[in-house]
């Protein structure tokens, strides 16, 4: 009598380490750079230039097998610099993931939203002397994450992973939320919309607002991890996107229906009800929370002790767990929490919290969360009228 043994799933490929190319005119800077990333099995240096006219010879000069899925570049360097450079090995094949370094300076900021716009994956700070600089621990969690992050979408968007098509949360295997209102209705006497992320969060946004293609009735709050100087760069540009008229928040001003409040650097924004119960922002310098100042947990909190269960909040990629704890209170209230999937998250580790504590309604990619919020806020297809600016000005 013969006996079969159930057969066992071959174990799963390990997958090849990133490929990464650094470009800076410091070769000191390259060689921390490069020992930080290599300190990683998940990683490997392939290339190191010292400007952007190397850089692209570099590239194309590989075998396409070969060639880096991630490029960090600094945007200062003689002969060509970064700015120039990019358009050049954005038309590269296969197209890498371009990560820009900048000062932490406003005109650091501000070219680094210029690359944003040009097609540029990310940024990274460089950290001063003062904070640990390159050996900084947070820079170089940061970096690791950014680089194996874009990476990381860069191989599921070539498969064609990413979609659009909402996850339940009980497809997660994990703990059911409380029933709430469905994101996929208007939500009846919705008051605010709040948002929050940290890496890969200004590309996630520019998306997200991409797909508001139509004025909302509620304003929306963001808390963007980010330091100062750069979230008004930060606010300018998602300004130019054509969608809600989007600034930093001012202490005291009222959140007018259809514009976007962000967060200044280095504050936390939070939302009390002012005269007539019309919602009011509130900037404070109080203590750190997740190590993050501003932070999404304590801006969650305010909006839902100030709108109750009249609240959305979406939680969109990063790293670490901001926001939990803020959904906790917005879920505990009656209010409706979404989140980004995985598969478009350069870090699903703020999303993926929410997720896994049964939280989120829905994980979606930015467009699906767009088209959730046009439908929570109730724009109605075809809405004359043109979006309200933060400052009360038509655009």
């Amino acid at each position: 009598m013969s006996s079969t043994r159930p057969a066992h799933p071959p174990p799963a490929p390990v997958p090849e380490p990133v490929r990464v190319m650094l470009c800076d005119d410091s070769p000191t800077v390259r060689s921390a750079l490069a020992r930080a990333l290599e300190a990683d099995p998940g990683i490997r240096v392939v290339s190191r230039v010292g400007d952007g006219q190397q850089a692209v010879a570099a590239f194309a000069s590989m075998p396409m097998a070969g060639r880096p899925q991630v490029v960090l570049l600094d945007l200062e360097m003689p002969v060509m610099d970064g700015m120039t450079a990019l358009p050049l090995l954005l038309r590269q094949e296969p197209r890498p993931a371009v990560i820009v370094a900048s000062a932490l300076t406003q005109k650091g900021a501000s070219a680094t939203m210029a690359a944003l716009r040009a097609g540029a994956a990310d940024y990274l700070p460089k950290p001063g002397a003062a904070g640990g600089g390159l050996a900084d621990p947070a820079f170089r969690a940061e970096l690791l994450a950014k680089v194996k992050g874009w990476a990381r979408v860069g191989r599921k968007a070539a498969l064609g992973q990413a979609g659009v098509t909402a996850v339940p949360a009980a497809a997660l295997g994990v703990a059911r939320a409380a029933p709430r209102s469905a994101a996929g209705a208007p939500l009846r006497g919705l008051r605010a919309i709040g948002i929050g992320c940290s890496t890969g969060g200004p590309q996630a946004l520019t998306t997200l607002l991409r797909g508001l293609t139509r004025p909302l009735q509620v304003p929306l709050v963001v808390v963007q991890h980010m330091p100062a100087g750069f979230t008004a760069m930060l606010a300018d540009h998602l300004n130019r996107l054509g969608g809600p008229g989007c600034a930093e928040a001012q202490d005291g001003e009222t959140l007018r229906p259809g514009a976007l409040y962000l967060a200044p650097g280095d504050r936390h924004l939070l939302v009390d009800t002012g005269p007539g119960g019309a919602l009011t922002a509130r900037l404070n310098g109080g203590p750190p929370e997740n190590f993050c100042r501003p932070a999404v947990d304590p801006m969650l909190r305010s909006l839902s002790a100030a709108c109750g269960g009249a609240l959305l909040a979406v939680i969109m990629t990063g790293m670490g767990q901001d926001g939990l704890l803020g959904c906790q209170a917005v879920a505990a209230a009656g209010g409706t929490v979404l989140a980004q999937d995985e598969a478009s998250s350069v870090v699903w580790g703020m999303p993926g919290a929410v997720a896994r504590a049964g939280l989120a309604r829905a994980l979606l990619p930015p467009e699906g969360l767009a088209e959730q919020l046009l439908t929570a806020a109730g724009a109605r297809p075809g809405a004359a009228g043109p979006y309200m600016t933060s400052q009360g000005v038509m655009a």
